[in-house]
């Protein structure tokens, strides 16, 4: 496994990283914890270094489950985690960023992952009630107290990635990417190659269409957010599994899974560019791992953007959108 470097703040982790988000929930039912911690182990064995989670996740329980796992290997890796959400007594949350939650939530985050420093702290949402500024404000006195190394941000466009980087700089930013998801690059990825900011991509195989695996999404569980994932839908369902088989076509000729191939894409877009795809089995881990030794020509390259062209549908249900700046 090679490394990448975020930017200016010379952050080093994996060339592909480990979203962990599904092994409790999301995506169905949670992992068997026992095997979730052997997938994380086997992962660190096959050189991934870098963890992503949340405090969202679960609630809580990713982040719990991912200190156990990673206890006693703490020197070795970078994890990352995410704050920002306040949940309310009806048991729905909503996106809050003020500087008091941010002390308080990040003790809980610490406690939570078994260590006494996080890596790469993300908000997770932007929180239109409180001015970026505040919010890297505080994440910067987190930084001086030693709780937190680096800062990053999630879903969120240029302006506020500029307006947070003359507040204190930022080392990642963290967005879905992918085949069937290319906003990005149009303005996002050039401000952060320009401010010099690491990029970090999820859902890197489009919530798992692009691996050609999903045939009907009836055969999902009845409680994976897919779903409710506009791209799943009907139509858009038909229209995108149409792209899928343009990808298939290519990891025909290499002799490798569609879903080697739209990681492969992804490490062959920037040397900046880290995907975390996810999974709860050993095999997928794998394979995943696989993909970063795949070499795709420019000319694969162009030819599998142009076969693949617009992805059918939006890519989350109209509430969830309302979380998405791109401001």
């Amino acid at each position: 496994m090679q490394t990448r470097v975020f930017g200016k703040a010379k952050l080093m982790v994996s060339e592909l990283g480990f979203g962990c988000m599904g092994l409790t929930g999301f995506y169905g039912p949670s992992a068997d914890e026992d095997e979730a911690i052997r997938v994380i182990h086997r992962a660190i064995d096959l050189g991934v270094t870098f963890f992503d989670t949340a405090e969202s996740y679960g609630p809580f329980t990713n982040e719990k489950l991912v200190g156990r796992a990673l206890k006693g290997r703490r020197d070795s890796v970078v994890i990352a985690t995410k704050f920002g959400w306040e949940w309310l007594s009806n048991g729905e949350r909503r996106p809050t960023s003020r500087p008091d939650h941010i002390v308080k939530v990040i003790d809980a985050s610490l406690q939570r992952l078994q260590t006494d420093y996080i890596d790469l702290y993300y908000q997770h949402r932007l929180d239109p009630q409180v001015p970026i500024e505040e919010t890297v404000g505080a994440l910067a006195a987190l930084v001086k107290q030693g709780k937190i190394r680096h800062i990053g941000l999630s879903e969120v466009g240029p302006q506020t990635i500029r307006r947070a980087h003359a507040v204190h700089p930022l080392t990642a930013l963290q967005t879905e990417y992918s085949l069937w998801e290319r906003g990005p690059e149009a303005e996002i990825l050039p401000t952060l190659r320009e401010l010099g900011i690491g990029f970090v991509a999820y859902s890197p195989l489009g919530r798992g269409f692009l691996t050609g695996e999903i045939k009907n999404v009836q055969d999902l569980a009845a409680n994976d957010f897919r779903q409710s994932d506009p791209r799943f839908q009907g139509e858009n369902f038909a229209r995108n599994t149409e792209l899928v088989e343009r990808v298939k076509q290519l990891a025909s000729q290499k002799g490798v899974t569609p879903g080697q191939i739209a990681l492969a894409w992804l490490l062959h877009k920037g040397n900046d560019i880290v995907p975390i795809p996810g999974t709860k089995r050993l095999r997928y881990l794998e394979e995943n791992i696989a993909a970063s030794h795949i070499v795709l020509s420019a000319e694969e390259v162009t030819q599998l953007e142009a076969s693949v062209g617009q992805t059918a549908g939006d890519r989350y249900s109209e509430a969830a959108l309302r979380f998405v700046s791109r401001e």
